[in-house]
């Protein structure tokens, strides 16, 4: 009777740290999630996903594409495009903040859609879109600096696509407005930015107006090229952002 009841007490043991096992890789991660994306060749490239602690794979969750700086391509400053930008801003409303946000990592300078910064970040996009419960409907797209092009860029090869469009300190191409004229935009630059002039900005504002649109524009009159610190930090945008979502 005794070797019954050892023999039964383990297999009820091993039973509940089978249940606790499955449990714990059932439940998803989430805070910053280091990933792996396959690209055309089969080469593994590194990549970052916060995933909101509200995330439970029930609810579907909008979705934001992030595209950095020139300081952060690779193999240069060797700093993780989670440092700067919205990341940080990220980190401090961790607990709340309610997007998932994905974090690309340029190879050259330039977000082009389609070049290989292209392929990786709407590839990574695409990729998220597919592992987490997401609405396709709110789908935004930010960048600054190089990143503020690559947003203009972006949107202008694939209008269809986002929800809403926040493009920090960059500039794109005025001809191009009448296809980005129907997105939701909100433009942000500092007045005092001596690496991108605000004007870059300015005239995609008003070249937006002029194509029908109604974009909204910020700009910080005694900020200087950093001031996406300034802009993530408007609680309003992330107000405003929320209520975007594509007819």
């Amino acid at each position: 009777m005794r070797r019954v009841t050892k023999i039964g007490s383990f297999a009820f043991i091993s039973c509940v740290w089978l249940l606790a096992i499955g449990a714990a890789q059932a439940q998803p991660k989430t805070g910053f999630v280091h990933k792996k994306f396959e690209r055309s060749g089969g080469e593994a490239v590194d990549y970052v996903v916060f995933v909101p602690p509200s995330y439970d794979g029930k609810k579907e969750f909008g979705v934001i594409l992030f595209l950095h700086g020139s300081g952060e391509t690779k193999g240069e400053s060797g700093k993780q495009p989670v440092d700067v930008g919205i990341g940080p801003y990220i980190r401090k409303h961790e607990k709340t903040f309610p997007f998932i946000v994905i974090f690309p990592q340029a190879e050259e300078k330039g977000w082009r859609p389609n070049g290989v910064n292209g392929e990786l970040a709407l590839g990574m996009l695409d990729a998220t879109l597919k592992e987490y419960k997401t609405d396709a409907n709110r789908v935004y797209l930010t960048g600054l600096s190089m990143g503020g092009f690559g947003t203009f860029n972006f949107a202008v090869a694939q209008p269809d696509r986002w929800a809403a469009i926040v493009p920090i300190c960059g500039g794109g191409n005025p001809e191009k407005a009448d296809k980005i004229k129907d997105i939701p935009c909100w433009v942000f630059h500092g007045g005092a930015d001596q690496t991108v002039p605000v004007a870059k900005s300015r005239e995609m504002v008003e070249a937006l107006k002029k194509a029908g649109g109604s974009p909204k524009f910020t700009e910080f009159p005694k900020a200087g090229h950093n001031c996406w610190d300034q802009a993530y930090s408007t609680p309003a945008l992330w107000t405003w952002l929320a209520e975007q979502k594509k007819k």
